[in-house]
């Protein structure tokens, strides 16, 4: 098994850097592909209740035979589940879907200001997490205002903010704002759609290690200090995906990256995303 590297957050819990990410698989197929993936070797699973495969993720763990405490899962909830009782009852309708007595994190999927509910939301998992339903507490797709606000409410930190980082969308502001509040940046849809795998910067680097544009990719999120989250129903792509850990790109080669950020999302604008 690939060793991952891990990240320590700041209540003193880590998890592996480098994790598999259960968005767009299918809710009939999710068992398959969780099992296949934790049997590769990945021990971290980001699902989400808006994905619709929390029952799945659940059963390829139980298929897989690797012991709950080795597995760091992850789930969110949902827009429409904001505000304190609704909240709560998300986080408690996630751990008998999944079938786990406590989760490692859950995040809040979207600020949505709009409803001007992440407060109460994010007080109501820190309820759940004080209650020991949950281990951790973080945010997905807060901008800075939406986490200052959170921390002056409460006085308590996201310990991870997942946003789209990729080498087109890098968002280093935002990286560097998670980081000032002490907060890890984790990425989702890292490798872009494939939207840059053609050009030099990640061609070059690719032949010069005998890894792929793909791979390229996820070593310069590790190199970046960020926790990752590709996804692949298809298991060799998905050993792939973690082999990352056996070279280093260059500091030439970290620039050249660092050039392709256009600040082109392939997602919602998280200060007006409001689907419920």
């Amino acid at each position: 098994m690939t060793d991952v590297p891990t990240l320590t957050f700041h209540d003193g819990h880590s998890m592996p850097q480098l994790g598999f990410g259960l968005w767009q698989v299918d809710p009939d197929g999710a068992a398959e592909v969780v099992q296949s993936a934790l049997e590769v070797g990945y021990r971290m699973i980001d699902g989400a209740y808006a994905y619709r495969n929390e029952a799945g993720l659940g059963e390829g763990l139980r298929r897989s035979g690797v012991p709950r405490d080795e597995v760091f899962i992850t789930t969110k909830v949902w827009n429409g589940d904001h505000g304190r009782d609704k909240a709560r009852a998300s986080v408690e309708r996630s751990l008998e879907a999944i079938g786990v007595d406590q989760l490692d994190l859950i995040l809040i999927h979207w600020p949505v200001p709009s409803r001007d509910l992440y407060v109460e939301t994010w007080e109501a998992l820190l309820e759940a997490r004080n209650d020991g339903l949950v281990r951790s507490v973080g945010v997905s797709n807060f901008n800075a205002d939406h986490l200052d606000r959170i921390i002056a409410a409460t006085g308590e930190a996201p310990v991870l903010n997942q946003i789209e980082v990729n080498p087109e969308l890098q968002q280093p502001e935002m990286r560097a704002a998670n980081a000032e509040r002490g907060i890890i940046t984790q990425s989702w849809t890292p490798l872009g759609n494939g939207r840059s795998f053609e050009d030099e910067a990640l061609t070059k680097p690719a032949e010069r290690t005998g890894k792929s544009p793909a791979q390229v990719i996820l070593r310069w999120h590790i190199q970046i200090g960020n926790a990752v989250i590709p996804r692949s129903t298809n298991t060799g792509r998905q050993r792939e995906n973690l082999d990352v850990f056996d070279f280093e790109l260059t500091d030439a080669e970290m620039e050249a990256i660092d050039k392709l950020d256009v600040g082109l999302r392939t997602g919602p604008d998280p200060s007006v995303f409001k689907i419920l």
